[in-house]
């Protein structure tokens, strides 16, 4: 695989605080990599600046050794953020308004099939479930085709059955379109699930403590003895809540019997 998107010497102040940074990481086209940390640890700030939301204070953010287009990025947020007048099928499109009509049609429907909502295209947001406005949300990103997909905490506001559910749909995401992605989450079982690599920041500043890549198997349970050694690894890296790690840690990939 080919290096994607390169971060070198990134890192955001505020005014004279320096939050995060500085950083060095490279994604592989195709990659998910998990950024997981204690809250206030920098995860959303990064994400902010490689989606050219937030400018940084130092370093670059290059994506095949350019700088970042707005159409080569789609965001997950959260919350759906979905407009409450528009049915599903028009905020999935929102964004292809450039495009001919009939283009523009095909890619939403495709866009919803994928994430299950083929059904749904004529209803609006107060309609819908929160698991199925998160998906509406997850398709408005896809119909653009992005080259990098960046998810901030996309499941956390939903209850665990429906989380799961969105996993999945993740997985099947990203086999049909092929994005590189990059997840924020702070729940250490969805980062083991979805990610090829993880990365663990602490702070602040921010700065990457651990980097691995567990390699489980897929379809893999949280209650599996493979998965909860790396689960244990993982929470080790950490160290105590109270009690930043402060140093970096490289855990070779390595294969368990489940």
């Amino acid at each position: 695989m080919s290096t994607l998107l390169e971060i070198r010497g990134l890192a955001k102040r505020y005014d004279d605080r320096l939050v995060l940074g500085p950083l060095h990481l490279a994604f592989e086209t195709g990659e998910t990599v998990a950024v997981i940390g204690r809250s206030g640890c920098g995860k959303s700030t990064l994400l902010r600046l490689v989606a050219g939301l937030d400018r940084p204070s130092a370093g670059t953010v290059t994506l095949a050794g350019q700088p970042i287009r707005p159409d080569d990025v789609a965001i997950v947020f959260q919350e759906p953020r979905l407009m409450p007048w528009l049915s599903v099928a028009d905020n999935a499109g929102f964004g292809l308004q450039h495009l001919p009509r009939l283009e523009r049609a095909e890619a939403v429907a495709e866009a919803l099939d994928v994430v299950g909502l083929a059904g749904a295209a004529t209803k609006l947001p107060k309609q819908l479930s929160g698991g199925m406005a998160q998906r509406t949300a997850l398709a408005r990103a896809l119909a653009v085709r992005p080259k990098l997909l960046l998810l901030d905490e996309p499941f956390s506001a939903l209850d665990p059955l429906t989380r799961a559910g969105l996993q999945n749909h993740l997985g099947e995401v990203r086999d049909h379109y092929g994005p590189t992605v990059l997840l924020i989450t702070h729940d250490m079982d969805e980062a083991l699930v979805l990610a090829d690599r993880i990365i663990v920041l602490d702070g602040p500043p921010g700065r990457i403590v651990a980097e691995f890549a567990p390699r489980l198997p897929a379809g893999i349970k949280p209650t599996a003895p493979a998965f909860q050694r790396w689960k244990d690894r993982l929470i080790d890296v950490l160290g105590p809540a109270s009690q930043p790690t402060g140093t970096l840690t490289k855990l070779e990939d390595h294969r368990h019997a489940v």
